[in-house]
Order: C-alpha cells, then sequence, then structure tokens
C-alpha cells in the first residue's frame, strides 16, 4: 500500500523543500533597509491610486459576463458542430438548453447595451 502513494509524498516533500528553500533565501538575500517608499503599495509597478474599498462598476461585470458567454459558446460548440452529423438530431436535442442559455444570456447583455460599449 505505501508503494501506491510513494511518489505523491516525494512530491509533497520536494514541494515543501522548496518553498522553504525560497523563504530561506529571500530572507537570506532580500533587502535589509525598510522604507516608507518601499511599504507603500503598487500594482503592476505604478503607484496606487483611489480609495482601496472603491467599488467596479457594473459594466466591468457585464464585460466579463461577455466573455464567459463568447468563451463557453468557443469551448463548447466547434466540437459539437464537429460531431453534429455523428450525433444526430439526439446530439441536437441535448445541446439544445445550453444554447438556450447561452442566448438568454447574451440577449441580457444585448438589452443592458453591453456590446455597444466592446
Amino acid at each position: 500500500m505505501i508503494n501506491t502513494y510513494l511518489p505523491i509524498l516525494i512530491l509533497i516533500v520536494i514541494a515543501a523543500g522548496f518553498v522553504a528553500t525560497m523563504l530561506i533565501l529571500a530572507i537570506i538575500l532580500g533587502p535589509k533597509n525598510v522604507t516608507e517608499v518601499k511599504d507603500d503599495p503598487f500594482e503592476c509597478g505604478t503607484v496606487g491610486s483611489g480609495n482601496v474599498s472603491q467599488r467596479h462598476g457594473v459594466k466591468f461585470y457585464l464585460v466579463a459576463m461577455t466573455f464567459i458567454v463568447f468563451d463557453l459558446e468557443i469551448v463548447f460548440l466547434y466540437p459539437w458542430a464537429i460531431q453534429l452529423k455523428e450525433l444526430g438530431w439526439h446530439g441536437f436535442w441535448v445541446m439544445l438548453p445550453f444554447l438556450v442559455i447561452l442566448t438568454v444570456g447574451l440577449l441580457y447583455e444585448y438589452r443592458r447595451k453591453v456590446l455597444d460599449v466592446l
């Protein structure tokens, strides 16, 4: 039984060793002088501006939803379209609820005029 889990145990030990090594090297080789400028938070190399607790607009989430809808369409519809002849009518009727859900999402985005922004 131990032979079954031995590779997983070895992988965990190697991963933990790597993490410990990187943390120790960061402590040893890392900068020691702490200044106010170095402690300022930044994102992508630029100094942050604005309030941290500022909320995103609804358009941000609608654009994300647009990406998900189109991404799902590509990921699932392309292989389905390739195999449609072999799947026949059964494959069409099984896929129809998925297509309806995606169409409802797309119509919702269209009515909210998200597609006008893109």
